[in-house]
This record gives C-alpha cells, sequence and structure tokens, in this order.
C-alpha cells in the first residue's frame, strides 16, 4: 500500500498541504457547529480534527484503509469514532451522518464509484456528499516532481495522465452517477511553505504516494539526476520557500 507509511513521514508530504485545505474545503461543504460528519480516507487526521474543532469529537467520525495513519488518527483525536475499513464498505448503517467529505483520497480509492456511492448511502436525505482532488497542474509540489522525472524518465507514470478525477467535469459526472443532486465544484488555493529544499526532498524518498513509489523503483543514479532536475526547476533554493497548490472540489445533496 502506497500509504501505508508513519504519520511523520506523511505529514512532511501531503499533511502540511491537508491540514492548509481542510479548513477551506469543510467551508465548501457547508461544515457549520452542529450536525455529524464523516471523513472518508481520514489518513492522519488532517480534516478530521478540523472537523472536531467545529462539531466536537463526539460528533465526527472517520475511516482509513492504512494502518499506520488510522492509528495516529485516532490517536490524536481520541474521542471521534476512527475506524479501519475502505471507502467501499464503510462500517455505517444507512443514514448515520449529516455530510461525508474525502480530502484528496477518491483517486485512490480501489472503486470510486462504489465508494461515493457508499458516501451517499451513509447520509440522510439532503445530506452533503464532498470530496477534492488536486488539480494537477496547479499542484506545484507534484508537478515539479513529475516534470523532472519525465525530463530524465519520459516513461515516468505522471499522475497528471493516469488520475481518473482530476477536474470539474470528471468530479461532476462522477457526482451526478451516484444519484447526487444539487452538485456544485470550486476552485481551492493553498500554499505552503518548506524550510529548505531538504524539507521537500526527503519524502519522496520515502515510498509515499505514487511519486514515492516510482521513485523505489529506479537506481540510485536515476533517483540523483531527479532530485538534481528538481532543484534546478525550483529555482535552486538556498533557504526557506513556498509552493501553492489548487483542488477541485465538489458536493452534492442525497
Amino acid at each position: 500500500m502506497i500509504f501505508a507509511v508513519s504519520g511523520e513521514l506523511y505529514d512532511r508530504f501531503m499533511g502540511r498541504y491537508s491540514r492548509r485545505l481542510a479548513p477551506t474545503f469543510a467551508d465548501f461543504a457547508g461544515v457549520g457547529p452542529t450536525g455529524r460528519v464523516l471523513d472518508v480516507g481520514c489518513g492522519a487526521g488532517a480534516l478530521t480534527g478540523e472537523l472536531a474543532a467545529r462539531l466536537g469529537p463526539a460528533s465526527v467520525a472517520a475511516v482509513d484503509p492504512s494502518e499506520p495513519l488510522f492509528e495516529v488518527c485516532r490517536a490524536s483525536i481520541p474521542d471521534a469514532d476512527v475506524r479501519l475499513a475502505p471507502a467501499e464498505a464503510l462500517p455505517w448503517p444507512d443514514a448515520s451522518f449529516d455530510a461525508a467529505l474525502s480530502q484528496l483520497v477518491v483517486n485512490f480509492m480501489a472503486d470510486a464509484d462504489a465508494g461515493v456511492a457508499e458516501m451517499r448511502r451513509v447520509v440522510v436525505a439532503g445530506g452533503v456528499v464532498g470530496a477534492c482532488t488536486w488539480e494537477y497542474e496547479g499542484m506545484r509540489m507534484l508537478r515539479t516532481f513529475w516534470q523532472a522525472a519525465m525530463s530524465v524518465d519520459p516513461d515516468a507514470p505522471d499522475e497528471s495522465r493516469v488520475m481518473r478525477f482530476q477536474g470539474a467535469e470528471a468530479l461532476d459526472a462522477l457526482w451526478h452517477e451516484t444519484g447526487l443532486r444539487e452538485v456544485e465544484t470550486a476552485l481551492l488555493d493553498v500554499a505552503v511553505e518548506y524550510e529548505d529544499f531538504d524539507d521537500f526532498w526527503l519524502p519522496f524518498g520515502s515510498g509515499i504516494g505514487p511519486a514515492g513509489e516510482y521513485l523505489a523503483s529506479l537506481g540510485p543514479e536515476t533517483r540523483v539526476q531527479i532530485r538534481d532536475e528538481c532543484f534546478r526547476r525550483l529555482g535552486e533554493p538556498a533557504d526557506s520557500f513556498k509552493l501553492t497548490a489548487r483542488a477541485w472540489a465538489v458536493r452534492g445533496e442525497r
């Protein structure tokens, strides 16, 4: 599993983006101070924590198939109902929640159609089902890596070529096909800071996500070439720097 990693490593790779994205995504989904909300594919708990801050942890549930990340989320938000399970088989009865949200996960579900159908099943009539996925051209961290990789290895499996859901049209179609109504999409923008280039590069070498999995499959020389190309594309930073990221969000009602 490409996300079966420690919470610390995940946090340095994608968690820093997830924390910045969570408040904006929760606002878009209409999460207020009341109700019961499920976080599908919670990872280390960035969105779960945001939901708990708004609703109180007793009104929040979360689920993830990665045991290391599930354990981090459960430990960090002990009063939330955090469970180990895939999106395609949510362990709650029908109409258990007022909203079910999934942050940066739809593209990694084993069966996105089934996963979103499960999210619809567990919300009440009129409840919200929402998700967001990276808009890969606007997610500079991943774009920099894959552009560098393809300049060294033209056969590199660029995520932007293979991910099914990375734009408003695909997400809108999935939500309508799942039987959701009042479907809306929007772009969400965030920015994060890196201490230095090593702070940027270290997580890639840990095998996290498609980028890390790809890098781990290469020989040492090729990995160094890609690292050097990333450094060049980022302007050879000597100190801290910021990178922007953009995600497409979708929401609909049962």
